[in-house]
């Protein structure tokens, strides 16, 4: 996608594919969007972009202070569960660089509150806040609801798009195979061409 003109903002246009909003670990996957033309958005392209993003699905507040080391993270672990994705919609194996990325953000955060120690009140059990303890555990998050959907029965509906270029996925209901009414038109306008491309010859065989 390096040779594509890369836009940082905005989502396209397009509504969530059937699932994101189920999954937070599915529309993570889907926030970078190959379009039509060359075209590509990425919505986690910035600090700014990713806090917004983690923000509207409650993972973190708006004045985070969100940096590129922790933007970059977010998008790390997309690329590897994008790379989970296409292993279980192949029924190929995993990527052991996946699956221990996916278990290495779901270890990065303790399941209960540390033991903290004021000077002056004594104990007290409560969870750090900066903003990569923040990260981290929106890391945690996304990390547990992809491990969900893996092994939900939902796995059995995890496609991904056939629209060319499209390369977002989906849970697919009945036989749909697209994320959007964009691009199923599209699939169903490159078909008919395909077919009126492959149809008879109807000048008498003459060379043109």
């Amino acid at each position: 996608m390096r040779g594509m003109d890369e836009i940082v903002t905005g989502g396209a246009g397009l509504a969530p594919a059937p699932g994101a909003e189920q999954y937070p670990s599915l529309a993570l996957a889907n926030s970078a969007i190959a379009l039509p033309g060359g075209h590509y958005v990425d919505q986690l392209g910035t600090p700014a972009g990713a806090n917004e993003w983690l923000t509207e699905r409650g993972l973190a507040p708006v004045d985070v202070g969100m940096r590129e080391m922790c933007a970059a993270q977010l998008r790390s672990l997309r690329e590897q569960i994008r790379a989970l994705f296409a292993s279980r919609v192949e029924g190929l194996p995993a990527l052991p660089a996946a699956l221990g990325a996916v278990n290495d953000a779901l270890a990065r955060v303790p399941t209960a509150p540390l033991l903290q120690w004021d000077e002056k009140t004594g104990p007290y059990r409560a969870a750090p806040h900066p903003t990569t303890q923040i990260v981290d555990h929106a890391l945690a998050t996304l990390a547990a609801d992809a491990a969900d959907l893996l092994t939900s029965p939902d796995a059995e509906r995890l496609t991904a798009c056939g629209s060319t270029p499209c390369n977002r996925y989906l849970l697919r209901h009945g036989r749909r195979h697209w994320c959007s009414t964009r691009c199923g038109d599209r699939a169903r306008a490159a078909r008919a061409y395909a077919r009126r491309g492959s149809g008879p010859d109807l000048g008498g065989g003459l060379s043109r």
